[in-house]
């Protein structure tokens, strides 16, 4: 039984990516697992991906591009604010403006740059470099 599939899904992609697998298999689907992957599409990190169903559920078909060093989830799922989003960067990602923090706002999931530039805090989710 999984306890928290975003961490799972960001699992399943980096061991992908070691293992140079062209596409993974992500189980089970959820709105905040796609809008992770939308964000990682849009940065380049991953390609596209598309739901498919199956006989046990949906499961999303995520095609890799090997350009991902190291991605997770943030345990446990801490507030922040906008004036502390910095700190985040120097804590989770190897050299400013190199990788991606995911926070999910009031607007919605967005990465850490999207954040700074609303203004805006929320929870840290993931990160991915």
């Amino acid at each position: 039984m999984l306890n928290d599939t975003l961490a799972n899904a960001l699992t399943v992609t980096l061991n992908g990516e070691k293992t140079s697998k062209k596409t993974v298999e992500i189980k089970p689907v959820s709105s905040i697992i796609e809008r992770v992957l939308a964000l990682l599409n849009e940065k380049g990190y991953v390609g596209s991906f598309e739901k498919e169903k199956r006989v046990g559920g949906e499961v999303l078909l995520l095609n890799l591009l090997g350009k991902i060093n190291q991605c997770g989830a943030i345990k446990p799922r801490r507030n922040i604010k906008a004036e502390n989003i910095e700190k985040a960067e120097k804590r989770y990602l190897p050299a400013r403006g190199f990788g991606v923090i995911f926070i999910s706002t009031p607007q919605g999931i967005v990465t850490n740059d999207e954040a700074k530039k609303r203004n805006i805090g929320g929870v840290l989710l993931g990160y991915c470099y």
